[in-house]
C-alpha cells in the first residue's frame, strides 16, 4: 500500500521506483531473518536453563540422602560405644584373672557410608584357661579265670612236662579220633562210633567238628530208634553250635525225634522256630510244610503239598 501511495503521489522514474522496491524487499527480507535467529536462540536458552534446574534437583536430592545416611551412621557408632561401655564393667568382674579387655575405638567417619558398610566396634577379649588336674579314672579291673569249659579246648597232661616234637599235634588226634567214629559207624559198628563221637565233642568242645559229632551220634540213635537220646545230642548242638554248619539239620532231626516221642506240640514249637529264625533257607521251607501237613492232620483233611 505504501509504495502504491507513493507511485500514485509523484511521478517517479521506472528505474527509482525498482530501486526503491528491492531496498524495501531486502529489509524485509533481512527482518524476518534476524527473528527467525533470535526465536532459535531464545528456545535453546530456555532448554538449557530447564536442563540446569533439574540437575540442580536431582544433586539436592542426593545431598539430602547422604546427610541422612550419615546422621544414621552417626547414631548407631554412638549406641554401640554406648552398650560396649555398659557391658565392659561386667565383663571385667567376670574374668578377673584374664587380661584387660582392650575395644578398638571407631573409626572417624570422614565421608558418608551406607548402613550396610557400617560395622560395630568389636571388642577384644583374651581368657587364660583354668588349669585343673584330669578327674581320676577307675584302673583297676578285676582279673577272672576262664571258666573250665572254655579253657580247656582238649586232653592235656597234669604233670606238665613239656610236649614231645615226635608226638602228633592236637589238631591231628582230634582229626583222628573224628574220623575213627565215622569209620566205625561205616562199618557198622553203630554203638562203637557213637561213643567216639561223644567222647571228641567232649574232649574237644571248641573244635570246628564238634556239632558235627554230636548230629552224626544223633543220627546213629535215631536209626537205633532211641529217640531220646537222639534227641539229647540234636538239643546240644542248637544250643551250643546256633552258629555251627549242623544246626538246621539237628532242629529238623529234633522235631522229627519229638513227633516220634509224642511231643507234637513240642515238635511244632521247633517248626515255627526254624520259619522264624532262619527264613528263606531249605530247612525253613521244610518246616513249613511239616506245620502245613501237622495242621492238616489235626483238622482231619488230606494234604497234597506234604512230602
Amino acid at each position: 500500500m505504501l509504495f502504491l501511495t507513493l507511485f500514485r503521489a509523484a511521478p517517479y522514474s521506472l528505474k527509482v521506483i525498482r530501486l526503491f522496491f528491492a531496498s524495501s524487499c531486502l529489509a524485509l527480507i533481512s527482518g524476518c531473518a534476524t527473528d527467525v535467529v533470535s526465536r532459535t536462540e531464545h528456545s535453546e536458552v530456555l532448554s538449557s536453563l530447564r536442563a540446569l534446574r533439574a540437575e540442580n534437583a536431582r544433586l539436592e536430592a542426593r545431598l539430602e540422602k547422604l546427610e541422612a545416611q550419615q546422621l544414621l551412621a552417626t547414631t548407631r557408632a554412638a549406641q554401640v560405644k554406648t552398650t560396649n561401655n555398659q557391658s565392659a564393667p561386667a565383663m571385667t568382674g567376670r574374668f578377673t584373672s584374664s587380661a584387660p579387655t582392650t575395644s578398638a575405638a571407631p573409626a572417624p567417619i570422614t565421608k558418608a557410608t551406607t548402613s550396610a558398610d557400617a560395622l560395630p566396634p568389636l571388642a577384644v577379649v583374651k581368657l587364660k584357661p583354668r588349669r585343673e588336674n584330669a578327674p581320676k579314672l577307675p584302673t583297676v579291673v578285676e582279673v577272672s579265670e576262664p571258666p573250665e569249659t572254655i579253657s580247656n579246648t582238649g586232653p592235656s597232661d597234669d604233670n606238665g612236662e613239656a610236649d614231645d616234637p615226635n608226638e602228633p599235634s592236637a589238631a591231628s588226634l582230634a582229626e583222628n579220633q573224628f574220623e575213627r567214629g565215622l569209620e566205625m559207624m561205616k562199618t557198622g559198628n553203630s554203638t562203637a562210633g557213637i561213643t567216639q563221637l561223644d567222647q571228641f565233642a567232649t574232649d574237644w568242645p571248641r573244635h570246628p567238628k564238634a556239632d558235627n559229632a554230636l548230629y552224626f551220634a544223633g543220627l546213629a540213635l535215631m536209626a537205633q530208634k532211641d529217640f531220646q537220646p537222639a534227641s539229647e545230642r540234636f538239643e546240644r548242638v542248637a544250643a551250643q553250635y546256633p552258629a555251627g554248619d549242623a544246626v538246621l539239620d539237628s532242629m529238623l532231626k529234633l522235631a522229627d525225634c519229638r513227633l516220634k516221642l509224642n511231643r507234637a506240640s513240642e515238635a511244632r514249637a521247633t517248626w515255627q522256630k526254624i520259619v522264624s529264625t532262619f527264613p528263606g533257607t531249605s530247612a525253613a521251607a521244610q518246616a513249613q510244610a511239616r506245620l502245613s501237613n501237622s495242621a492238616a492232620k489235626l483238622l482231619g483233611e488230606p494234604n497234597p503239598a506234604a512230602p
